[in-house]
């Protein structure tokens, strides 16, 4: 028996739906709705094999950068995330098994890859590594808690408010996966603001 090959657009759908926060089970209903009937793994497959990420190539004049801890599988990770405040869109998104400078640094250097953030002013707050390693790059910063970096905070609000409902859904993720779904997420946010 041949299996037939979901539709290119319903499944665009099915992984926006499923990175706006709907469960697999439920994003399989909606699939199901269109005379697509499709396993919960299917849909996660191709979620983490479509490989979105945030677009490169930014020039933005302000990044606000933040990290934060997240649960999963009972254990700590940190999710790391970059902003351009002027738009609200992710620059880059990483999760990380424990916060160092070392990783902050690599985090960093993947961010300056991607885009061109050398002249821009990073907004912080006032964790010490984060300072450090702007420093050690060379790049400019301001501690700020209020003003552009507010815009920021609600979308690092709302990322963390995903990550805990992705956490009650996929309680044995592996970290890849997590992450995968967090740079789709941010994918997906961008291109709906």
């Amino acid at each position: 028996m041949e299996r037939e090959e979901t539709p290119r657009e319903l499944m665009k759908l099915g992984i926006h739906l499923h990175a706006a926060g709907l469960s697999l089970s439920d994003t399989v209903s909606i699939l199901d709705t269109f005379g697509v009937k499709r396993a919960r793994s299917t849909v996660h497959n191709c979620a983490q094999k479509a490989g979105l990420q945030p677009t490169d190539g930014k020039n933005p004049d302000h990044v606000a950068i933040d990290e934060t801890v997240i649960g999963l599988n009972g254990q700590r990770y940190w999710l790391y995330a970059a902003v351009d405040p002027a738009t609200n869109q992710y620059l880059h998104v990483r999760l990380f098994t424990t916060r160092t400078q070392a990783l902050t640094e690599m985090f960093l250097r993947e961010l300056r890859e991607k885009h061109h953030v050398e002249e821009a002013t990073f907004l912080v707050d006032g964790a010490p590594w984060l300072q450090a390693a702007l420093h050690r790059h060379g790049l400019r910063f301001r501690h700020e808690t209020h003003g552009k970096r507010n815009a920021a905070e609600r979308i690092f609000k709302k990322l963390k408010r995903r990550t805990n409902q992705f956490s009650n859904h996929f309680r044995h993720a592996q970290p890849a996966t997590v992450e995968t779904w967090l740079q789709t997420t941010a994918f997906i946010q961008n291109h709906s603001i």
